[in-house]
């Protein structure tokens, strides 16, 4: 996984029902744009986040044709 400062990450609801989350990234600790993050999520809180599979990175202009 790679990310940079100020993409978006979302984290998919774990159970059947449960929602979504989304934050921003406001600091990538490890190498070359690997986790560990600092995710300010959308309600205000921040946490250190290593994203799993139940995770995506959201690249700006990801998937649009130019």
């Amino acid at each position: 996984m790679h990310a940079t400062v100020g993409e978006r990450i979302r984290f998919h609801g774990r159970t059947v029902g449960s929602p979504d989350h989304s934050g921003t990234i406001v600091t990538v600790n490890g190498a070359d744009g690997q986790p560990p993050y600092v995710v300010r999520f959308d309600d205000g809180h921040e946490a250190l986040v290593y994203p799993g599979a139940d995770c995506e990175i959201e690249h700006p202009g990801a998937g649009e044709e130019g």
